[in-house]
């Protein structure tokens, strides 16, 4: 455990997590300073409560003397690694990490650690909820919502601690060691960040980097990029697969999900393909990732089951909103990249009013296209991204600029008959026009509810 007291320590970017950072390193003896590049006006809501605590602060942008006057340096996940500053306290040698590998070195007990491009929210709280309905002493978060930092205080050596982490939080990691991690699939995603799909991918695997044979991890035999990564694992290899049996880990077999300890163990029965309650294709894929993360912890195939079929979606995930006139309206704005958007827009078969747009992550519409021309009657688009969508899907489907998503709700829900669905699962990030993911869900539900009055569907 790293020693703190009367170390000068920078946090870099006041986000959620590295607001709960500064506060945990000053309560831990540190003389801390924080470093954003937003104004003093747009941070007004933190900075008080970081002053009473004796803590510097430092707004519209970063001073390189500031950088280079400390022990250590921490990194919110939103602050990119090549920023200037960093690169060069770091040719200098100065120690920097992210929020998530300096709460890795003081947390308590066992980790469950999930990642993957899509699907790490509603695993997480899945495992969460099954480790929980089990008896097992349980703190749930991370990417998810609670600073993986706010945890510490709470952790005991008997308890299991289930994060969801990003590429963001991953890529600054160094000693972060899971008992148990998961890579539920990497597809492209954050490329404007990582540069290429293979750096981003590496980030993906540095969940498993200071794993040993004594842990395991847990990946998708049905997604190329993560079952590869079982080759550069030192840990024990649990695979999970909606298509084939495998030889350790969980899958779909005669309608049953099952799972196996290994090639000459007995295959379990846990619950019938039926009783998973989550919308989707994808959600079993999760539903299995879970089980095995799950067994893996000491839970029963019983409790498993239990606690899966009574399990709720995630919020912003796939959520059914309302129905309307006979028109379904679902919030799925955590699908905030390509490939999350092509499973939401799957579990439907037909008669889809797609919400597309918000801040390009410079991603690849097209591959939707095959997607929207079987399933998708319109598609509406809204944010910065919108002129990109239109011009890789022009011709696909009809296609129809609404800049806001006001303005999309509303066409939408005008244009959808009975039977239909409208649908938010715009495959960008949320950061033009929203706080974040769950604003813009949010905002979406409300719009929704604002037309349960409406008797006659009306553009206007």
């Amino acid at each position: 455990m790293m020693e703190l007291k009367g170390k000068k320590v920078l946090v870099v970017g006041l986000g959620k997590s590295g607001l709960a950072a500064a506060l945990f390193l000053r309560r831990r003896g540190a003389q801390v300073t924080v470093s954003d590049v937003r104004s003093a006006e747009a941070l007004a809501k933190d900075i008080p409560a970081l002053l009473d605590e004796g803590i510097m602060v430092e707004t519209g942008g970063h001073g390189l003397l500031t950088f280079r006057r400390q022990d250590l340096i921490v990194v919110s996940p939103g602050v990119p690694l090549n920023t200037p500053e960093l690169a060069q306290v770091k040719s200098f040698g100065l120690p920097v990490i992210g929020e998530l590998e300096l709460a890795g070195r003081f947390l308590k007990g066992k980790t469950v650690a999930i990642t993957g491009s899509n699907g790490k929210t509603t695993t997480t709280a899945l495992v969460g909820e099954i480790l929980e309905k089990a008896g097992v002493p349980t703190l749930v978060g991370g990417n998810i919502g609670v600073p993986v930092v706010a945890l510490i205080e709470q952790s005991t050596d008997e308890t299991w601690s289930v994060l969801e982490v990003s590429s963001f939080q991953l890529e600054s990691t160094e000693q972060f060691h899971p008992r148990i991690a998961v890579i539920l699939n990497i597809t492209p995603d954050h490329l404007d960040r990582h540069g290429s799909f293979e750096n981003y991918a590496l980030a993906k695997e540095r969940i498993f980097a200071a794993q040993d044979e004594h842990d395991w991890v847990v990946l998708n035999a049905d997604n190329a990029r993560a079952a590869q990564a079982a080759s550069r694992s030192r840990a024990q290899v649990y695979f999970f697969s909606v298509e084939h049996s495998v030889e350790r880990g969980a899958w779909v077999e005669e309608g049953f999900l099952v799972y196996r300890a290994g090639k000459d163990e007995p295959v379990e029965k846990v619950m019938p393909l039926h009783n998973v309650p989550l919308k989707g294709a994808h959600n079993v894929e999760n539903v299995l990732a879970a089980m095995c993360a799950a067994r893996l912890a000491g839970v029963s195939a019983e409790q498993i089951r239990a606690a899966v079929e009574a399990f709720q979606a995630v919020e912003h995930r796939l959520e059914y909103v309302a129905t309307i006139n006979g028109v379904e309206f679902y919030n799925d704005s955590k699908a905030t990249n390509v490939d999350a958007t092509a499973k939401a827009v799957a579990s439907f078969s037909s008669g889809i009013h797609l919400i597309l747009g918000g801040k390009d992550k410079n991603s690849d519409y097209t591959q939707l296209a095959q997607l929207l021309r079987a399933r998708v009657r319109a598609v509406y688009t809204i944010g910065s991204a919108a002129a990109k969508i239109e011009s890789e899907l022009r011709g696909v489907v009809p296609i129809l600029s609404c800049e806001t998503l006001d303005k999309a709700v509303n066409a939408a829900g005008s244009d959808a008959r009975p039977g239909e669905v409208v649908l938010l699962a715009p495959a960008c990030s949320s950061f033009d026009q929203f706080e974040n993911y769950e604003h813009r869900g949010r905002v979406f539900k409300e719009l929704v509810s604002e037309r349960r009055g409406w008797k006659v569907w009306q553009r206007g």
